[in-house]
């Protein structure tokens, strides 16, 4: 007789008891490793939120006043010229991508960097307000770049609580529960086989016993 446990069946016997018994210890501390690093994830999850947060608040005003400068040129340039003006402009910000580890994730980083190029339009083709929207569409990039790499963050971590979360529900309500029958299913058929073994034991005592009884008296 045995019973179903991971990779086959549990035989009961006292070898596979003692290996069972080390498996459920194994899964406990998986166990309590995968609960701190939960733990640990959580509260950098709730950390980056609040990052996030006052990073998206840092660029309310900044945005506000780049869009304005933007609308104001359009009203006193018109839209051609305005996107003909920007379409001729060389790319003066570069963004380097690379890597950072957080909490064992591999996290992307934004790195945003500007360079100062000659202008392809003069001062006399374009108005102070579409020189201010350059301006400030340039000194918002960084702080994009943060925003951005802090919410990929929040996306990464959060698919690693998920994975974590998974195995530790996979743990408590499958995992340790089965090496947990199975112990007692184990220990419950050795102590049987103990029992029958002292009856067997008990009876043969008693025929021995017969057995000196009868020479005894022959």
């Amino acid at each position: 007789m045995s019973v179903s446990g991971f990779g086959g069946k549990f035989l009961p016997t006292k070898l596979e008891l003692i290996r069972v018994r080390r498996s459920l210890q194994v899964a406990r501390s998986i166990y309590r490793i995968l609960e701190d690093k939960r733990d640990v994830l959580v509260k950098r999850l709730n950390d980056l939120v609040d990052v996030a947060e006052a990073e998206r608040e840092k660029m309310v005003e900044p945005l506000k006043q780049a869009y304005a400068s933007l609308f104001k040129a359009y009203a006193e340039m018109g839209s051609m010229k305005v996107e003909a003006t920007a379409s001729t402009t060389p790319v003066s910000i570069q963004v380097e991508v690379s890597e950072k580890t957080v909490l064992g994730i591999k996290i992307p980083t934004l790195q945003a960097t500007t360079s100062q190029l000659p202008l392809t339009y003069g001062f006399l083709d374009t108005t102070s307000s579409f020189d201010e929207a350059v301006a400030n569409f340039r000194d918002i990039l960084t702080p994009i770049c943060r925003v951005a790499e802090v919410e990929n963050a929040i996306i990464r971590l959060a698919e690693e609580l998920k994975k974590t979360q998974r195995l530790l529900n996979a743990l408590e309500h499958l995992i340790i529960p089965r090496y947990q029958e199975a112990i007692k299913f184990i220990s419950a058929n050795l102590e049987e086989r103990e029992r029958e073994d002292f009856v067997k034991l008990k009876h043969v005592k008693k025929i021995l016993e017969r057995r000196k009884e009868v020479q005894a008296v022959g």
